[in-house]
């Protein structure tokens, strides 16, 4: 791959003439790094493979450009349907209630019939794996300790698909797949390259945690989706502004951008409907799971430096004055008071059907002595003490439990959670005929290790290029993995598990693609040097695709003979 454009040292702009000691060691061989010009720089251009390539596969070179615009989507939509496919295959087994599904399943069905989570009997699960849409849905509401949107999705499968295990899946794996789609052309936009972008789709595809969870009725792949599609709205925001600037900028007579201060400070970027979705899919992400409230914070951040980082590239003298006076305002309103409008839409169905649990605190329990009654109205001091209750029950949730583990030990992999497990014997259930011993059927949500274990050595890469290239790219993908992963920190004694790092597997695989990319060299590298790296890479991804294969057993809960599932356990900590 060679880009259009060659590499720059920071700071520098096209037609500037090099320091005087370069030209005088040029004599002696010295060879400057290539300079490339400020419109480039603001708004970089897309790599495009060697013109030898085409020259071998016999296209000329007109119909280039349309090949280059048809794999810019042929590309990710390709990947995304190997990711459904593996998805959608044989969703509805196992036939049971996995896990938290017996929560999130239930609390789904009742929402979407009647608006709020009801109070379901116990040992009911086995009732409704029978037959769910004779099971009478309760009137009691129940405590539910979760916003609503990600059983709202979840729901939404089960109108379609009845409440059966397909059903309850059914949104969960389209969100999956989506976001394997929305990963391809992320990374495209991030790398400016389509090979890399659809690299990190793959990866994503084959990655057994987000797998699992795709095919799981719980949320945490529900914030995963929305975090994901916030990401890709700040970068295209980005994207958008930055070209905004260009267009706004000075020429010289040839017809080169050049950098001005007045326009880099003054300029307003007007109405920006990107960091609005933002806004919106930051907010149904803290209405799946608070977590999504962190990410917020830290996305919000990250977007206010890129404009810092826009401006001063334009030729901003004062870049932080320049984006208090015209950016700080609009960025806030566009995406704190959107996310949290977003937020209270969500809980719509406790709002208007008036039968929610507490939802009636205010007016007919404790709430009546509260001396604030004048002041608020009682759907809202009732919302307000069930938001707090639900605080207090996740601050106290300190229980032990078999698969809790620590966030430090996520990275390695240290304790995954089994969602399901049997051990049927020989010629039963699934179990081949001539099994030696019995069989072990087990749904476990284990990342693809040989991914996980490449991406704890990309992190450390990621995190080398931005402190030491000053790379925006790896600043914005170390910035999302911290995001989703650095708060769990805070809450260690905390029970909590590792599905939910699958918030962050998204850009695991970004940090994973954008270490491969240097492994096969920057623009202009020797056919040796891109020959080695190729192999390389070639090598490491086959080996995370065949350690997928590998544990798909594991994955899908497929009957297989004991001593082949205690071949996968690597880990003792795994069993």
């Amino acid at each position: 791959m060679t880009s259009t454009a060659p590499q720059t040292l920071e700071g520098k702009d096209a037609g500037q003439p090099p320091p005087g000691w370069q030209q005088r060691l040029r004599r002696f061989g010295y060879t400057p790094r290539p300079v490339i010009g400020l419109r480039e720089r603001l708004v970089p251009p897309y790599t495009r493979p060697s013109g030898r390539l085409w020259a071998v596969l016999g296209i000329r070179p007109g119909d280039v450009g349309p090949l280059l615009m048809i794999a810019a989507w042929a590309g990710p939509i390709l990947v995304a349907l190997l990711a459904g496919l593996l998805r959608f295959w044989n969703l509805g087994t196992p036939h049971a209630v996995i896990f938290d599904e017996t929560y999130y399943a239930k609390d789904a069905w009742a929402l979407v019939n009647q608006g709020y989570e009801a109070s379901w009997p116990k040992d009911i699960d086995k009732t409704i794996l029978k037959d769910g849409s004779a099971v009478p849905i309760p009137d009691d509401p129940g405590y539910v300790v979760h916003p609503p949107v990600g059983k709202w999705v979840i729901g939404l499968g089960e109108k379609m698909f009845d409440f059966t295990p397909f059903g309850w899946r059914f949104m969960v794996a389209v969100l999956g797949t989506l976001s394997v789609l929305m990963l391809c052309r992320i990374g495209r936009r991030l790398f400016r390259s389509t090979f890399l972008g659809c690299l990190a789709g793959l990866l994503l595809a084959v990655d057994g945690l987000h797998f699992v969870m795709s095919r799981t009725a719980l949320l945490d792949l529900v914030l995963m989706f929305f975090v994901l599609a916030a990401f890709g709205a700040l970068l295209l925001d980005r994207d958008r502004s930055r070209r905004r600037l260009a267009a706004a900028l000075p020429q010289d007579a040839d017809g080169v951008l050049r950098p001005d201060a007045q326009v880099a400070e003054t300029l307003r970027l007007g109405l920006r409907p990107w960091r609005l979705t933002a806004g919106v899919m930051l907010g149904l992400a803290a209405g799946t799971k608070w977590n999504g409230l962190y990410i917020m914070a830290a996305f919000c951040v990250m977007s206010v430096l890129w404009d810092v980082g826009a401006r001063r590239t334009a030729g901003a003298v004062r870049p932080y004055a320049a984006v208090l006076k015209k950016d700080l305002v609009p960025a806030f309103v566009s995406t704190v008071p959107v996310a949290l409008a977003t937020y209270m839409a969500s809980w719509t169905g406790w709002l208007v059907t008036d039968k929610g649990y507490h939802r009636n605190w205010a007016s007919t329990g404790d709430g009546r002595e509260s001396s604030w009654g004048w002041l608020f109205p009682d759907w809202w001091r009732s919302f307000w003490h069930y938001e707090n209750q639900v605080f207090d029950f996740h601050i106290d949730l300190t229980s032990g439990h078999t698969y809790q583990s620590n966030p430090w030990s996520w990275l390695v992999l240290g304790r995954p959670v089994s969602y399901y497990y049997e051990d049927p014997p020989a010629g039963m259930r699934g179990c081949p005929e001539g099994t030696a011993d019995k069989c072990a059927s087990e749904v476990l949500a284990l990342g693809t290790p040989l991914l996980w274990w490449a991406a704890c050595f990309a992190l450390c890469y990621v995190v080398w290029r931005w402190l030491f290239r000053r790379d925006w790219r790896a600043g914005a993908i170390l910035c999302a993995f911290l995001a989703g992963w650095a708060p769990w920190l805070l809450y260690q004694e905390r029970t909590i598990f590792l599905f939910y790092a699958v918030v962050f597997v998204p850009f695991l695989c970004l940090a994973v693609a954008m270490m491969i990319g240097a492994m096969l060299g920057p623009p202009g590298t020797d056919e040796r040097r891109r020959a080695v790296g190729a192999i390389g890479a070639g090598v490491l991804v086959l080996l995370i695709v065949w350690n997928f294969i590998y544990f798909w057993p594991i994955y899908t809960g497929t009957p297989i003979p004991m001593e082949d599932w205690h071949g996968r356990m690597w880990l003792g900590t795994w069993v």
